[in-house]
């Protein structure tokens, strides 16, 4: 069906659309029962096409209900300054709702904590909010935690990394597979065929899933489709120490001194360029995120290229998508994809989070 103005966004015309009474139309608007799937399916769709905004909003201010959403992210850290991005989209979402009786309040955990995460989720489900905003860093935990708000029939939106098969309301983030596919179909611009690469790894956890490892999958896979006979080395670092990535870094390059590509698979990769400031290595340096600590080493070209999929829009888009199933009753996009940017010393003054 082709979009069309925003002319008629009535009931009456998305009845007469959907060829239905009235009173079927009002019961998918206020997600109510008696309505065949497929007559909901038509009708949610119409409602999307035709860019319909239900006249909720003044009868919520009439009778104040107040709808309270939570977020639970990783703290910003000495390791770290990700984490800012999103909390600043989250703050803007915030703003831009709250005069329709919506509010936000913000749980951080300690990446490195498993028992952070447990004991902000815990107090999350206490409250029993709305709805919530996670970042899933820890796999296991972020299960157990989502299944209990299934069963609490609280939605869920993530960002940054998915988790598959659990029935959020909606992902907002990369495709981690496209992503890693997409820094391989770079990489193979720069080196020739007898040329090694290496992934590095740099976390504490990961878990089967672990937004790394499916980045790494992408990365194998361009590889393998296109037939090219790169040999690719990987390390794994699981201590975020200054001196313990450097050693790392050190004996992954005198171990094999062809390597023409290092590719740091999050934003952790100023400690891998810190190391090949202080070497003098010319080894071409991939990472991510958009980041002041990133983006000096970038200025000098120690980092060549920057992956960045806009953190800060992931969270803010998070927010209205919760607002929007929750408060308005609209249908949400199971999936929304942020595009991926590729940042360079040429282009970075242009970009933003």
């Amino acid at each position: 069906m082709k979009k069309k103005e925003n002319q008629f966004t009535g009931v009456k015309e998305i009845a007469r659309l959907a060829k239905v009474s009235i009173g079927t139309v009002d019961r998918v608007i206020h997600n109510r029962t008696g309505v065949s799937a497929k007559t909901r399916e038509l009708i949610n769709q119409i409602i999307k096409d035709i860019n319909y905004q239900p006249n909720l909003l003044g009868r919520r201010l009439a009778s104040n209900k107040i709808t309270q959403f939570a977020t639970l992210i990783p703290m910003v850290s000495k390791e770290t300054t990700f984490w800012r991005a999103p909390l600043e989209g989250i703050d803007r979402a915030e703003s831009e709702i709250k005069q329709y009786n919506v509010k936000v309040e913000n749980f951080f955990f300690d990446q490195n904590d498993r028992d952070s995460f447990n004991k902000e989720a815990n107090k999350i489900l206490k409250k029993k909010y709305d709805g919530i905003l996670l970042a899933p860093s820890f796999i296991e935990e972020s299960i157990n935690f989502t299944n209990r708000c299934k069963k609490l029939n609280i939605p869920y939106v993530f960002i940054d990394s998915d988790i598959p098969d659990q029935p959020s309301l909606s992902y907002i983030g990369p495709d981690l597979y496209h992503s890693g596919y997409l820094a391989a179909n770079l990489i193979s611009y720069l080196v020739g065929k007898r040329d090694r690469i290496a992934i590095v790894n740099i976390s504490r956890q990961m878990e089967n899933y672990h937004h790394l490892l499916r980045k790494e999958e992408g990365f194998r896979g361009y590889f393998k489709d296109h037939n090219l006979p790169n040999k690719i080395e990987k390390i794994d670092i699981r201590k975020i120490n200054t001196s313990v990535i450097k050693k790392e870094t050190s004996n992954l390059l005198k171990n094999f001194p062809d390597i023409k590509v290092l590719f740091v698979t999050n934003s952790k990769v100023s400690f891998v360029a810190n190391y090949l400031k202080e070497s003098g290595s010319d080894v071409v340096l991939i990472g991510y995120d958009f980041l002041k600590e990133n983006i000096g080493f970038l200025e000098e070209e120690i980092i060549n290229f920057l992956i960045c999929q806009k953190p800060g829009e992931q969270a803010y888009k998070g927010i209205m998508a919760l607002y929007k199933h929750c408060v308005l009753k609209l249908p949400v996009d199971e999936n929304t994809f942020m595009p991926v940017d590729i940042i360079m010393k040429s282009n970075h003054i242009y970009y933003s989070n």
